[in-house]
């Protein structure tokens, strides 16, 4: 049975996603799991964080623990994340514990800008992610967007309790869902 926790990344503007979950509260120990390097690590990248608007964040990629034994990587970003990706950004906004916005450098040297934003609901948190300014490559869109919905998949799992999915399986499976989801062409 499909839930809403289930429903596909939006693409909701230019160069830009949007996933909406439902998380167990309460909504500190999702901001936990967004700011504390070692809960990070756990469902997206650990590294360091500085918890202030113009803090520096690092994000240290290693989808590999994420996955189950022998599920492989695949051969396309063999060569880039086999022995992991990083990326540092700044923090542009900083509202603990309701809101995160911060850059995020891609390799071509451009910045693009994840938002996240926690709102109490119920006994539940509204998790309402926004990654903006990702370009007109289709390839990176639908990329981008099955790692979101992959990585969040497994923070729901973690906050729940429950067995997550294998990351690099999970990834491979959604890139082509969303290769049929995303329009031709891409938003611009």
């Amino acid at each position: 049975m499909k839930t809403a926790n289930d429903s596909p990344v939006q693409f909701t503007g230019p160069g830009e996603v949007r996933l909406v979950r439902s998380l167990p509260g309460p909504i500190e120990r999702v901001w936990a799991y967004l700011t504390e390097p070692d809960k990070r690590a756990t469902w997206l990248a650990r590294g360091p964080f500085e918890a202030k608007t113009g803090g520096r964040i690092t994000l240290e990629f290693h989808n590999s623990k994420l996955s189950a034994p022998g599920d492989k990587i695949p051969a396309k970003y063999a060569a880039d994340c086999q022995d992991g990706c990083n990326f540092t950004g700044r923090v542009v906004r900083c509202e603990p514990p309701r809101v995160l916005v911060h850059t995020w450098g891609e390799a071509d040297g451009s910045e693009s800008e994840v938002t996240f934003e926690l709102a109490p609901d119920g006994g539940r948190v509204r998790f309402t992610l926004t990654h903006r300014r990702l370009g007109d490559n289709r390839a990176m869109l639908v990329g981008v967007s099955a790692g979101w919905h992959t990585h969040v998949a497994i923070l729901v799992a973690q906050l729940e309790g429950t067995p997550a999915p294998s990351f690099w399986s999970t990834h491979t499976r959604l890139e082509a869902d969303y290769e049929k989801l995303l329009p031709t062409p891409a938003p611009a």
